[in-house]
């Protein structure tokens, strides 16, 4: 097992004892990646139609409706962009573009892309999707690149994390 795939098992296992400790614990999951056939980098956010649910009235009111209304899942998918935001090692941002959402079974997918730039050796990331509205929600990212995986846990204070690329790859 590489070195990286032991770090993103560890964090999938800190992940899952964060669950099993905290009473009403929110999790998310984003997958980051490279997909070197279409040149993008591909964004996956993955959240619980539960918790969307409820956030989603904090965001946009009382009214709102993940489940029925495309609206408010554009809405949404917008606070997640704004969210969610990467830079790359000489701090420049990564303008994602949304490619859309879908619901599939107890999820809500929101997706997005941008080109991925050249000599990248760092990414830097923030999540904060659903914290700024629950201190205890946990964002968990993959970051998939040339068949290595790297994670990064936000939790708590975390405001950002940086993934370091092998120069040589």
């Amino acid at each position: 097992m590489s070195h990286h795939r032991r770090a993103a098992t560890a964090a999938l296992a800190l992940l899952l004892a964060c669950s099993a400790v905290a009473h009403q614990a929110r999790e998310a999951v984003t997958r980051v990646l490279f997909n070197n056939r279409t040149g993008n980098i591909e964004v996956m956010h993955r959240f619980l139609v539960h918790d969307a649910e409820h956030a989603v009235r904090d965001i946009v009111g009382a009214d709102a409706d993940i489940l029925s209304s495309k609206a408010t899942r554009d809405q949404f998918a917008a606070y997640v962009s704004k969210r969610f935001k990467m830079r790359d090692q000489d701090d420049n941002w990564l303008e994602l573009t949304p490619v859309g959402h879908e619901i599939e079974g107890q999820f809500l997918w929101v997706y997005a892309e941008t080109p991925i730039p050249e000599n990248l050796e760092a990414l830097a990331m923030s999540h904060n999707a659903l914290r700024d509205i629950w201190p205890d929600q946990v964002n968990l990212v993959t970051v998939e690149r040339d068949g290595e995986s790297q994670s990064a846990l936000f939790a708590g204070g975390t405001p950002s994390v940086t993934i370091d690329f092998d120069s040589g790859s």
